[in-house]
């Protein structure tokens, strides 16, 4: 028998695992490199640069930290834009697919 009650809770409890396997993401780390390691980058599970490390061969020492600084900025606010680019194009895609039931937040799911 179809128990609508049931399946809301069991997506009400999807949700809530999702946005707490979300919120720990952050702690997560990862680190590519290039140029045989000449140029190291360190992002988190949210998808944020965190460092940027070159070798002292590559740039001026004093615009070292600053270079890395605006290229970390850079990066993350290209990553921003692209994740709502992202979710509109995922939302057009989707749109009238998905119920539209108070208190249920389908649209963090892209």
């Amino acid at each position: 028998m179809f128990d609508l009650m049931s399946i809301m809770n069991k997506v009400k409890e999807a949700q809530a695992k999702i946005k707490e396997a979300q919120s720990k993401l952050v702690h997560l780390r990862a680190e590519g490199e290039s140029g045989a390691g000449m140029v190291k980058v360190t992002v988190n599970g949210a998808r944020k640069v965190i460092t940027i490390q070159m070798d002292d061969s590559l740039v001026n020492q004093s615009d070292k930290d600053m270079l890395s600084d605006l290229i970390v900025a850079a990066t993350n606010k290209a990553m921003e834009e692209i994740d709502i680019k992202i979710k509109e194009e995922m939302k057009s895609a989707t749109d009238g697919m998905m119920p539209n039931i108070p208190g249920m937040d389908f649209g963090n799911m892209f």
